[in-house]
């Protein structure tokens, strides 16, 4: 072992610095036991300063910085040093959650004998490669970047190359608004399925028509997000009756951050679904995420008919307001309400989706083509 002149420094009493070959002279010269003593030290530190350095993990290949979907793929490549027999590679891109690449039932990658690592990866904004454990199972998406520790030996996270590349969208206005319509795949709904520009369009009166359409054996869905930021204030939406969906289909209007994770997204949402479940007397919902957390779901049966759905987004609470009609206007029948005061997001990059979806569901799968109506969409300062 080498030492480099900033290694192993001891001081006598009056403060030089003495490097290793002194530190021995004067031991020697000391005795024995002071010899021995000093051996044992500078040995313990080769030793502690062997023990920290670890396994590492670099990229040789980067692909570009890309909002993710399922159209466009790319090889990302790398290498790693240091690594034990039975550890593998497990990649990330990172497009609103982090997601698992390829797929989350092919995570992992081998590290080949030069110690080279290479996969195939959906693009994202940013991409981390993991050096992980034996019997590590890889979440399918992450909110926030993973970190090391545990079964996690190595981690690198780099930014994607290039200028960050944004899907194109179809530019639609609503309610005097600009807003985008969607036209690449999402994982939304527990499926990979198809979002197509034309599955939205505003009609001669003004209203929003979101549709839902079977297309080469998938259905195609709809996404709309406005082109700017909200923030605080209240979101009312005037809604043609929806009680007729089918228990797989999924009306969200909703905030949504893509670069939001540490405050899970910044969504707030109203929603109209049974979510699969076909035996299930509620129908809708109001929610604040994560949606696992007891009390930030909020159940409720929608009628039929017209409907007003609307929430107030305020520091630390949230209120959510249901009335028939097309209005909030006061002495309205209210059909629900309710208020979220803990884990309510402040506002950041959000902007307002509005989205007609399928989810998986095995009993009660979707059968026939869809479709909804938004009359229109008001916000209040």
């Amino acid at each position: 072992m080498t030492a480099s002149k900033n290694d192993f420094r001891l001081r006598d009493r009056r403060g030089y610095q003495w490097g290793l070959r002194e530190s021995l002279l004067w031991s020697i010269a000391m005795g024995p036991a002071v010899c021995l003593t000093a051996i044992l030290f500078l040995l313990a530190g080769c030793r502690s300063r062997q023990s920290v350095t670890g396994p590492t993990v670099e990229f040789t290949k980067i692909p570009p910085a890309a909002q993710g979907g399922r159209e466009r793929v790319d090889t990302i490549s790398g290498r790693v040093t240091g690594s034990r027999p039975g550890q593998r590679i497990v990649i990330y891109a990172m497009s609103g959650p982090w997601w698992v690449q390829p797929w989350p039932d092919q995570p992992f990658i081998t590290v080949q004998a030069d110690s080279t690592w290479s996969a195939t990866s959906h693009l994202g904004f940013k991409y981390a490669a993991m050096l992980v454990d034996p019997g590590y199972q890889p979440p399918p998406t992450m909110d926030v970047a993973p970190t090391v520790g545990g079964s996690i030996a190595a981690l690198a996270i780099v930014d994607g190359v290039g200028k960050p590349q944004i899907a194109p969208t179809v530019p639609i206005k609503f309610s005097g608004y600009d807003w985008g319509v969607r036209t690449i795949a999402s994982d939304r709904g527990g499926q990979n399925l198809p979002y197509e520009g034309d599955n939205a369009w505003v009609d001669p009166q003004g209203a929003l028509h979101l549709r839902i359409k079977k297309k080469e054996n998938k259905w195609s869905c709809a996404e709309v997000e406005m082109n700017r930021s909200l923030g605080y204030g209240t979101y009312i939406f005037t809604v043609r009756d929806t009680s007729h969906l089918e228990p797989a289909a999924v009306l969200s209007l909703n905030t949504f951050d893509d670069w939001g994770g540490e405050q899970n997204y910044r969504e707030v949402d109203v929603e109209m679904s049974q979510w699969g479940d076909g035996s299930s007397k509620d129908n809708a919902q109001f929610g604040i995420q994560p949606f696992y957390v007891p009390g930030n779901v909020a159940p409720f049966v929608e009628p039929a008919g017209k409907l007003t759905h609307s929430f107030h987004w305020e520091p630390g609470r949230v209120k959510f307001v249901t009335v028939r009609g097309d209005s909030i206007r006061e002495g309205a029948p209210v059909v629900a309400e309710h208020v979220f005061t803990s884990g309510v997001p402040s506002p950041g990059h959000e902007k307002m989706q509005l989205l007609f979806y399928v989810v998986a569901s095995d009993k009660y799968p979707m059968q026939k083509e869809s479709e909804v109506v938004l009359e229109k969409f008001e916000y209040l300062p």
